[in-house]
C-alpha cells in the first residue's frame, strides 16, 4: 500500500510542479509577489498531496515565532517536505541555493525567476560575498531569506557542519534569524521514493537577534538551538 500510494503521489507531484512551472515564469516576470503567490500555491499543493495521499500529517510547534518582518530562517535540512512547507508558511522570502538547481525543468525555471540567490559552493569566499550583496539587496526589499546552514540533506539523527553564510548575512544586515528544527527526514527521506505515513513536527524557534555577535557565535548559538530542538521533537510515527 505504501508502495501505490507513493507511486500515485509521484505522478500527482509531477503533474502540479509541471503546471505550476509553466505558470509561475511568466507571473513572476509580471509580478514578483504574483509569481511568489504561484510558487506558495505549489509548496502548500505538494504538502497536501502529502497528507492525503501518504498520511503525512504535520503539526507546527511555535507558531507565534513565524517571523512577520524580514529575517533570515534557518533550517535543518532532512528531506524535500521542509522545502515546500516552508515555502506555503513563511512570509515571501529568496532562497540560497546551490547553482544547478536553476538548471531543472519547471522548479529551477521557478526558482531562478523568483530572484533566488544561486551560488557556486566550490567559490568559497565568493559565494559568501554573493550571499552577503545578494541577501542584503533582498532583505533591504522586504524579503526574508531562507538558507539550509548544512547545505545538504541529512539522515535522520545525522548532522553537518554548520556554514556561516545565514548567519554572516544576519550579523552584515542586523535582521535576526528564525532557526527551524523538523523530523521529515523520517517520514520522507533524501532522495526516497517510498513516503512514509504519520505526523511530522515542525518546530519554530524565537527571534534570535543578531546584534553585536560574529558570525561565528551567531551560527553556534543557532546550531545549539537547531540540534537541541531535534532532539526534543517526537518521534514521527508510523502506523
Amino acid at each position: 500500500m505504501i508502495y501505490l500510494r507513493s507511486t500515485l503521489f509521484f505522478i500527482l507531484a509531477v503533474i502540479t510542479t509541471s503546471i505550476y512551472g509553466i505558470i509561475t515564469v511568466p507571473m513572476a516576470i509580471m509580478s514578483q509577489r504574483i509569481g511568489y503567490a504561484c510558487a506558495r500555491s505549489w509548496g502548500t499543493q505538494i504538502v497536501m498531496l502529502a497528507r492525503v495521499i501518504c498520511g503525512m500529517k504535520f503539526e507546527i510547534k511555535g507558531a507565534a515565532n513565524m517571523p512577520t518582518v524580514p529575517v533570515v530562517i534557518m533550517a535543518k535540512h532532512q528531506s524535500a517536505w521542509e522545502t515546500v512547507a516552508i515555502l506555503s508558511l513563511a512570509p515571501r522570502s529568496a532562497w540560497i541555493i546551490k547553482r544547478e538547481l536553476v538548471l531543472l525543468p519547471f522548479v529551477g525555471w521557478a526558482l531562478a525567476s523568483l530572484r533566488s540567490i544561486a551560488i557556486d559552493r566550490k567559490s568559497g569566499k565568493g559565494a559568501l560575498e554573493q550571499i552577503l550583496e545578494q541577501g542584503k539587496e533582498r532583505i533591504a526589499g522586504g524579503l526574508c531569506v531562507v538558507v539550509f546552514p548544512e547545505g545538504t540533506r541529512v539522515a535522520p539523527g545525522a548532522r553537518k557542519r554548520y556554514g556561516i553564510g545565514g548567519a554572516s548575512l544576519a550579523t552584515h544586515t542586523g535582521a535576526p534569524v528564525v532557526p527551524m528544527a523538523h523530523n521529515a527526514g523520517e517520514l520522507w527521506r533524501r532522495n526516497a521514493f517510498l513516503k512514509y505515513p504519520g505526523t511530522i513536527t515542525l518546530s519554530i524557534g524565537p527571534l534570535i537577534s543578531s546584534s553585536g555577535k560574529e558570525p561565528g557565535a551567531l551560527t553556534s548559538e543557532v546550531e545549539n538551538w537547531i540540534e537541541h530542538e531535534m532532539a526534543q521533537l517526537p518521534p514521527a510515527v508510523r502506523r
